[in-house]
């Protein structure tokens, strides 16, 4: 570019006229100083709304409605805090620090237009034509709502002109890249909304309803609690919105919604001005009682107060304090302190309910000065806890620190200030993140995020002895503590119904040890049935999601809540099958003992000689040893009762069959003897009878001892047949070796039974061979019987069926064979003679 083009461009530079747009907003509070601070409160609830004609220039933004008292309140603590330091010999000495503090009307509209007013110089509200920035505001206060706060520092942010809010909230505001220029001497959201949910799950809240405002601090507010409930397990039954400009119709959607909801329990993240709606259409048709969850927006709010629908609510709030002398600075003002503001002029006439000027018919009467304002009762005089107005408090005095550190310097230690220093936002900015510093108790300070340390009071609105509601302090939120020291209740709270037990609000009803939950399809997870756990499961604990498996020795108890060591079955002495077939037992070998006597008092008689006494003898042996066997079936197995229950029945009964085999075989041999020319008898004579059982038995003898060399019998514990028992039972070790002992005492019944068969028809009127076929017949049944019984027999009952076995197969022996000799020797001897047994007449 060319030296006569730059030339050109400057000097058109110089030329640039700057025109102001539309018509600057007048200050609510002004104060000239060296140093001017911007405000920004919500003193009027509502702005004006206008309807846009464009072929003319739109009408100035006005605020309209009624008056929050309290916001007026906060805006007279910065004018306080500012005279105090302007009067302190330790803060700016010498130096006179003014404000200008406006209205925002509670809308971003008029905050955005007076955020343009702070970033110019007050020549430009004067028509000059110079863009300067000279004399602009070197930090601003507010604003009290985060949407409006967001948009101011949207626009002052660019200028590195500091903001500090006293109750914007939203978390969103701690994103430096964002908002570089934000502090808050209020906590974030983000504190507040775990706070919320851990006091939602401290009483055990598992079903809610929540309501926010349709802003950014409701919005962001309840996005951050809603996250926070999820990780402690709280559902949410409905999430609403609400506005205080909605139409009627939606704010009584709302209220339908909350009165037809099951949540017993309500958060609202709301505004004071929202809530106060909402309360209202509430009011007009009462539904069940709500235990209501404040925010700190509206939990400690007057105007709120009032609707007595939220008794018994609780919420966080800012912790109250007191600050020196400002009651008296609130209270100061005069008839002419209040006409020369147009702000205390309209809270004056609405306070009283007069005209500071007479109007032309009008009927109020005139403000004529008797007005008292120290008996008035209202927000604006109640000083009783000053929480958010503490935080304006030290906002003020977090910018005059700021300020303090760049003109102010000790010398001869005393401290000297350049009231004419030049300073700028930007280093203003940079002194408000080193603030640390304590006034009246209260410490100020700012993290990398602006944000100070979160501490709050646990809020409960109480009845009064007058029947009126009264912010009660029953506890309080620390977030610098460890987790579980956190939150900390100290007082008894007073609930939505009057009483004071804690309400329950769940969507179902906890589930107790034994059960699990299953959740309900197309509800949330908080929704579930109960149902018992599963066989063999069990659950020890309140809402168990799943069951666990019990041990493989443990069984659930009936309420499936603990695993108990399984119940032991096997067959005992002591129970009623036991005893039975003990007694059967003992009975059996007493009966043959009884008969073996009385064949052996009768030896001589021919009945007993007659059938070979010698083997009859060994018989009636071989079955009291089979009766007595059975007992060894019966009581707590062990390896060595395994063994010998079933090796003993073994060779017992092969003896048993062996000597019935010997007499039968005896009984052929006799009627084969008595052919003429036959010398049977003398292979078969007494020795031969000896052989013959010793053989059979030595046969199942190694049968056995092969089976308990290589697999014995061994006692194992059955998981398998009942899931809730163990059965103690003789496991075979060898099924081959069992079914082999079994096999030889079947092989050599049946060969019995065929002999005795044979016999059968042979003359004689005591033919022995007939009593043995029966007997034997019986056997065999008894036996053949047993093995499908044995198979499916589960449990005890397999051994009691192998006992009853033994016992039937027994009692047939000795029945068959034995009683026809005893009923002749005892009652019919007079068929015991030779002559009779030959069939001689």
């Amino acid at each position: 570019m060319s030296t006569e083009a730059t030339a050109n461009t400057d000097n058109a530079t110089d030329s640039v006229d700057c025109w102001l747009r539309g018509i600057p907003q007048q200050a609510a509070f002004t104060q000239r100083g060296d140093y001017i601070i911007g405000g920004i409160f919500q003193i009027h609830y509502y702005m004006k709304t206008v309807n846009k004609n464009y072929p003319s220039p739109p009408e100035p933004l006005k605020c309209t409605g009624s008056m929050d008292y309290r916001e007026l309140r906060f805006s007279r603590a910065m004018a306080f805090a500012i005279d105090e330091i302007n009067n302190s010999s330790d803060l700016l000495p010498g130096v006179a620090l003014g404000y200008k503090i406006h209205d925002s009307c509670a809308s971003t509209p008029m905050a955005v237009q007076v955020a343009f007013q702070f970033t110019n110089a007050p020549p430009l509200y004067n028509n000059s034509k110079v863009c300067s920035q000279s004399g602009r505001v070197l930090a601003v206060i507010g604003d009290s709502g985060s949407t409006q706060t967001i948009s101011i520092s949207r626009i002052i942010g660019p200028f590195d002109i500091p903001q500090v809010s006293y109750f914007a909230t939203c978390a969103c505001l701690s994103d430096k890249t964002q908002y570089p220029t934000f502090f808050r001497t209020v906590p974030s959201d983000q504190f507040q909304a775990e706070a919320l949910a851990k006091l939602v799950k401290h009483f055990g809240w598992t079903w809610i309803g929540a309501v926010r405002s349709r802003t950014d601090y409701g919005n962001n507010g309840m996005a951050s609690f809603l996250r926070a409930a999820h990780k402690e397990g709280i559902c949410v039954e409905y999430s609403e919105t609400i506005n205080r400009y909605d139409p009627q119709s939606k704010i009584q959607q709302v209220a339908e919604v909350i009165r037809r909801s099951t949540a017993k329990v309500v958060v609202a993240f709301t505004a004071p001005g929202d809530m106060w709606v909402l309360l209202e259409e509430l009011t007009l048709h009462p539904s069940l009682p709500r235990q209501w969850i404040g925010s700190e927006a509206w939990v400690t709010h007057l105007e709120v107060q009032r609707f007595n629908i939220c008794a018994g609510a609780i919420g966080f709030a800012i912790p109250q304090s007191n600050i020196p002398g400002f009651r008296e600075f609130l209270l100061d003002l005069s008839l002419a302190k209040v006409a020369a503001s147009n702000v205390l002029s309209e809270f004056w006439e609405g306070a009283f309910n007069c005209l500071l000027e007479k109007s032309a018919g009008s009927a109020d009467r005139v403000c004529d000065g008797t007005e008292d304002i120290q008996k008035l009762k209202n927000p604006f005089t109640d000083t009783s806890q000053l929480r958010i107005t503490n935080m304006v408090y030290k906002a003020v005095y977090a910018i005059a620190h700021a300020i303090h550190y760049l003109v102010c310097k000790k010398i001869n230690f005393k401290i000297q200030c350049d009231q004419f220093m030049k300073i700028e936002p930007n280093q203003v900015l940079d002194q408000l993140k080193r603030v640390n510093f304590s006034r009246n108790g209260y410490h100020v300070s700012f993290d990398a995020n602006g944000d100070p340390v979160a501490f709050y009071e646990l809020i409960n609105w109480k009845r009064n002895e007058n029947g009126g509601l009264e912010f009660v302090t029953v506890g309080h939120y620390d977030d610098s503590l460890s987790p579980g020291q956190k939150l900390n209740i100290k007082r008894e709270i007073s609930w939505a119904d009057g009483g004071v037990q804690v309400p329950v609000s769940v969507c179902s009803d906890s589930c107790p040890p034994g059960k699990r939950k299953v959740l309900q399809e197309g509800k949330p997870y908080c929704c579930y049935d109960c149902v018992p756990c599963a066989e063999g499961e069990i659950s020890n604990s309140t809402d168990s999601s799943d069951c666990s498996p019990c041990p493989n020795e443990f069984w659930p108890n009936a309420e499936k809540n603990f695993c108990r060591p399984k119940l032991l079955e096997f067959l005992s002495f002591h129970e009623i099958l036991g005893i039975i077939l003990s007694a059967c037992s003992i009975a059996g070998a007493c009966l043959t003992i009884i008969t073996a006597i009385v064949l052996f008092k009768h030896r001589f008689t021919p009945v007993v000689k007659a059938n070979n006494s010698e083997l009859s003898f060994l018989l009636l042996f071989s079955l009291t040893l089979c009766f007595l066997c059975s007992l060894t079936f019966i009581g707590r197995p062990s390896d060595w009762s395994c063994m010998l229950r079933h090796t003993a029945f073994g060779i017992t009964f092969v003896l048993c069959i062996s000597c019935v085999l010997g007499k039968t075989i005896v009984v052929l041999m006799a009627f084969k003897a008595t052919i003429p020319g036959s010398n049977v008898a003398k292979w078969f004579g007494l020795a031969q009878q000896r052989m013959t059982v010793v053989s059979f038995t030595f046969v199942q003898v190694l049968i056995c001892i092969i089976w308990l060399v290589l697999q014995p019998p061994y006692s194992n514990r059955n998981l398998t047949v009942y899931k809730e028992k163990i059965i103690l039972e003789c496991a075979l070790g060898s099924a081959l070796g069992f079914w082999a002992v079994l096999g030889y005492i079947g092989l050599l019944a049946v060969f019995c039974f065929v002999l005795a068969v044979l016999a059968r028809k042979l003359p004689d009127n005591f033919n022995e061979a007939k009593l043995i076929t029966f007997s034997m017949f019986i056997f065999c049944a008894v036996w053949i019987t047993f093995i499908p019984a044995y198979i499916s027999s589960p449990g005890k009952f397999t051994v009691a069926v192998e006992v009853f076995a033994i016992l039937a197969s027994s009692f047939g022996l000795i029945i068959c064979i034995f009683f026809p000799k005893c009923f002749i020797i005892l009652f019919r001897p007079e068929k015991n003679t030779k002559k009779h047994l030959m069939g001689k007449k």
